[in-house]
């Protein structure tokens, strides 16, 4: 049950650092605070998702309005007191022993309960599921479950979003098979990538990382629109995707996948957990992926998908001592190769590269990281951690490249191949503190950071000039930026007991390269009705581009890459909001949210494909020009009937920036996109079905032979390519341990026409295989099986 309605206080964020303490306390004594806990299986320090809470009330007010909650995933809680103060709170849940607990009727206490087993059922009927949209958090939060995770095939990331609205996933390039997520309109480098909400693939790895995380890994995803938290850094500019890993003492003790579709493509992942001890536990998580087949369905002569293998682990342990200290650390390992191009090339050395068109990919990474949390134990509120990663990022890459060399008529091209290589070394730090002011309805965090990049980057189109010295051609072809960057950060949470949240963030970070860097956030949440949320965000973000990386697509043409030298960070304001409305039809829940952001660069490094031909130039957003993305979207879920789950969304987006003084969309970003997805399951989850409709308008392109030209005065208008739409069907049977799932992707089989530009002459002039806005292999079927023991 949500809060009530009641009045506006007005707080002041920059007021935390002067006597707020003692005017907060006297302002919240005609408030009564929301009760927070959590509760958790006895013994075992499980959390219990789904517990409800329920104030007793007394025998002299037994008529009163009964105030109830229910613990979320992780198994939390905030209660509202009622308004005449109750003392006694009965906690419940399935399988469990009812307990009731006397509540000290002033302040906000922290309770931790614990349940003990002791009504066993047989079997349970799951009849309602939480929405994916919470009602609790003030920022504009939708959660993809791991329930949601297995609608799909899900192999990795990339594929973790094909039943969500909100995310779009697009192919980078119709050589490589790479990847990227869209937020907002803008792409994946905008949002902020966090796992275990610690930042993670940046930089060098955005090209393919959507590939690094496995989807068995994964718990949840958890959507973040719009700037977020100052705590998390700087970089998000049009949102955050935070996944959460499998946790080692909450998950399986195994779960073996494995996946394969008619491409040749195999999957094989393992989980593994053990709970070493009351203290102690681990987890690991092993994938590889394998595609060996040579597959053109098109007939054009080039490889539908890359032949690829990787190999993943990734290694978790945590400890909890029981006094307040947790600690975790995890180690993983990653090695991925790749090759595309046409059918008749194999990678044997450089002369492969000039006898027909090839890419090679090899990537290797490592990371590992530490956290550690204490918390008070008399002051459950109060805790202080460390967190501390480092990243060894390095991958090696080339591309058959064509160039002309001389003057028409006698215009010649000289086959070559690109070199594009890269390392990155990166270490974060942070250190945080949360506590309260008065009572848990005044809660600030603060902290310091510390950031450290090292980039070495090697981009080499194999030209050669008769002038040039050694130090000529190094300065020329490589890239090196060294990055240290401190910071301290604040941010301020007020929580009244009725209808209102607020969270008010700071940071300031110290750049080597680029000075002072301010980044305020603030996130409004107010519960305008019983079942109504609205709120409020804004905030500005600030990142380093990567022009290569960012570009990567692009080295799978003919494009020559002119990067303009000084390129400025992007820096950015995004502003926005959201209402949820929570309601019932046809007696089942239901929940319909429309949200709308708008997102104004101050600075962009620009990557113009409009104004010349066969050139992509990258620069800084011109003086006086604009880049903008606006996005409105409508989103409904509905449960018709039992087991039935629909959900159904539009979404508009108007994506421009200047390029020559010319306000132009975006390439391939659709101004329209629609979806529906149904899914079904059956009694205690036997069968399930889930059915995805996806349906995109149309999107302009920049072929590589196109040029808009101003000077005669005509308005340009960019070509376009024709709307279309993708089905997804997928079919699951569940047995006790057992999974077996098989589906279908693309159900109609619908291709885009042609989507490499220049395929017969690769190294010719036209030569474009990153304008890809459709799918290129056709239709795709596999299936599965997964294999558990809880």
């Amino acid at each position: 049950m949500k809060p009530t309605r009641g009045k506006l206080p007005l707080f002041a964020f920059f007021a935390l650092l002067a006597g707020l303490r003692a005017g907060a306390a006297r302002a919240q004594s005609a408030v009564i605070a929301p009760v927070r806990g959590e509760v958790t299986e006895a013994g075992k320090a499980t959390p219990l998702p789904g517990a409800v809470l329920r104030w007793l009330p007394d025998a002299s007010d037994a008529d009163a309005p009964t105030t109830t909650a229910t613990t979320d995933a992780g198994g939390q809680f905030m209660l509202t007191r009622p308004a005449r103060a109750a003392s006694r709170l009965v906690v419940q849940a399935l399988g469990y022993r009812a307990d009731t607990l006397v509540v000290p009727a002033t302040g906000a206490p922290y309770l931790r309960v614990a349940l003990r087993s002791g009504q066993e059922l047989s079997e349970v009927t799951v009849t309602a599921r939480g929405p994916a949209y919470s009602a609790l958090t003030p920022a504009n939060v939708q959660v993809i479950s791991a329930r949601d995770l297995t609608k799909s095939a899900c192999c990795n990331l990339a594929e973790s979003f094909e039943t969500n609205a909100s995310v779009e996933v697009t192919t980078s390039d119709a050589v490589s098979g790479a990847k990227q997520i869209q937020l907002l309109g803008l792409d994946g480098s905008y949002s902020l990538l966090t796992v275990d909400n610690q930042p993670a693939l940046r930089g060098l790895a955005a090209p393919y990382r959507l590939g690094y995380l496995a989807g068995p890994w994964i718990e949840n995803i958890e959507i973040i629109k719009g700037t977020g938290s100052v705590v998390n850094g700087y970089e998000a500019i049009s949102g955050q995707v935070n996944v959460k890993l499998k946790e080692p003492d909450k998950t399986d003790q195994l779960l073996f996948n494995i996946y394969g579709n008619d491409l040749g493509k195999f999957d094989i992942n393992l989980n593994t957990s053990v709970r070493i001890s009351p203290k102690w536990s681990s987890v690991l998580l092993l994938h590889s992926d394998h595609l060996g087949n040579r597959v053109d369905r098109n007939k054009d002569g080039f490889l539908d998908l890359p032949l690829a293998t990787q190999f993943n682990a990734f290694n978790k342990w945590k400890y909890i001592s029981g006094k307040g200290i947790v600690s975790e650390i995890g180690l993983g390992a990653l090695r991925e190769t790749r090759q595309g191009g046409q059918v008749g090339f194999r990678d044997a050395g450089d002369g492969a590269y000039l006898q027909h068109y090839g890419t090679t990919q090899a990537t290797t990474r490592y990371t590992g990281y530490a956290k550690t949390s204490y918390t008070w134990p008399t002051r459950p509120f109060q805790s202080l951690g460390l967190l501390l990663s480092s990243t060894n990022h390095d991958f090696n890459s080339r591309y058959s490249f064509g160039y002309e060399t001389g003057l028409p008529p006698s215009r010649i091209t000289q086959r070559t191949s690109r070199r594009y290589d890269g390392t990155q070394q990166t270490g974060l730090a942070t250190l945080l503190f949360q506590s309260v002011i008065g009572n848990t309805a005044h809660v600030y965090r603060t902290g310091l950071s510390l950031i450290y990049d090292d980039y070495d980057e090697l981009f080499s189109d194999g030209r050669s000039y008769s002038l040039d010295t050694p130090a000529d051609v190094y300065a020329r072809e490589h890239r090196g930026r060294r990055e240290l960057v401190p910071g301290a950060f604040a941010e301020y949470t007020y929580q009244n007991s009725r209808n209102l949240t607020v969270v008010a963030g700071l940071r300031a970070d110290r750049h080597n390269l680029y000075g002072w860097q301010v980044t305020p956030r603030l996130n409004v949440k107010y519960d305008a009705a019983k079942n109504t949320v609205l709120r409020v965000a804004a905030g500005r973000g600030f990142r380093v581009a990567n022009p290569i990386a960012d570009n990567a697509a692009m080295l799978a043409s003919s494009r020559d890459f002119v990067i303009a030298p000084n390129l400025r960070p992007e820096r950015a304001w995004n502003m926005g909001g959201s209402a949820t409305q929570y309601f019932t039809l046809l007696g089942r829940p239901a929940t319909f949210i429309v949200d709308y952001y708008h997102t104004e660069f101050q600075n962009q490094v620009v990557a113009d494909m409009y104004t010349a031909a066969r050139s992509i130039i990258i620069d800084n957003l011109l003086p006086g020009g604009r880049s903008y993305a606006r996005s409105l979207q409508g989103e409904l879920q509905i449960e018709p009937m039992k087991g039935l789950q629909v959900k159904g969304a539009y979404k508009y987006l108007d994506v421009r920036t200047t390029y020559d003084n010319v306000v132009l969309p975006k390439p391939l970003t659709p101004a329209h996109r629609a979806f529906v997805n149904l899914g079904y399951a059956s009694a205690f989850d036997k069968w399930r079905g889930d059915f995805t409709v996806q349906w995109f308008g149309k999107r302009p392109v920049a072929h590589v032979t196109n040029m808009h030209d101003h000077s005669s005065g005509e308005e340009y208008i960019p070509e376009t390519v024709p709307r279309y739409a993708l089905l997804n069907a997928q079919i699951t049977r569940a047995f006790k341990r057992l999974e077996v799932y098989t589906g279908v992707e693309n159900l109609t089989n619908y291709r885009q026409p042609n989507p490499i530009d220049g395929a017969a002459n690769p190294f010719g002039p036209t030569f474009d295989a990153a304008m890809v806005w459709g799918p290129v292999y056709g239709r795709l079927t596999y299936a599965g099986l997964r294999y558990r023991i809880e």
